[in-house]
């Protein structure tokens, strides 16, 4: 697994680097101190996660990551933002705009290993807990949702899946709520995603509540 690091501290990228070279099926391919250079590291190294800051100078981690989301040709590349506080006020629209997911610097080595590996089997960093806080939050202070139509294109038990992602359950937390095997929880939420033209499941999460389908509050 190819990791490149954005951060616009030295220190923080070293000991990311130190952790994540230690390890036998990972590997940092670059660094780079601001958004600018990360886009341009991200263009010609084509690394399979990108960590990236969320404030960083000449160009910030939110416009960087919308760049690189929004490039066909990068499109197998998964961004992890990283932030100091777990409810950063810009997490939430780096999610819309395509990111996997986030991390707190202040992360568990255990746990930024873990999810870096998640990142590049498919798995979206979006803990049932942060979930329900961070969007629901953003919900309570949008307006009316949106893109309902969108939900037309799903069978009943696919919105079922997608609500049970958008409030934060697993694949193996879903088989076990609807009375089915992991692998046809996991096969519903792919078709699910391919439908909604959903980059992965971080944004199946932010249409679940865009469309209404979740609302704040709602556990299921």
């Amino acid at each position: 697994m190819r990791v490149l690091l954005a951060d616009d501290q030295v220190l923080v990228r070293a000991g990311f680097r130190a952790l994540l070279d230690a390890q036998p099926d990972i590997s940092v391919v670059g660094e780079a101190a601001d958004g600018e250079a990360a886009v341009a590291q991200v263009a010609s190294l084509r690394p399979d996660v990108v960590l990236m800051d969320i404030r960083m100078p000449v160009l910030d981690g939110l416009a960087a990551t919308r760049r690189i989301t929004g490039a066909p040709e990068l499109d197998r590349v998964k961004v992890v933002m990283l932030t100091t506080f777990e409810l950063d006020e810009y997490v939430f629209e780096a999610i819309r705009s395509g990111a996997s997911g986030f991390l707190v610097k202040d992360t568990e080595p255990d746990e930024l290993l873990r999810a870096v590996r998640a990142v590049v089997g498919g798995d979206a960093l979006l803990s049932p807990s942060v979930t329900r806080r961070l969007i629901a939050e953003f919900a309570a202070r949008s307006k009316q949702p949106a893109g309902g139509d969108r939900l037309a294109r799903l069978t009943e038990r696919e919105r079922e899946v997608m609500a049970l992602v958008g409030i934060g359950l697993t694949n193996e937390e879903i088989a076990r709520r609807l009375v089915v095997s992991p692998l046809t929880a996991k096969t519903h939420v792919s078709r699910t995603m391919v439908k909604l033209g959903a980059r992965d499941r971080a944004q199946l999460v932010v249409l679940a509540y865009e469309t209404g389908l979740v609302r704040p509050g709602w556990l299921g």
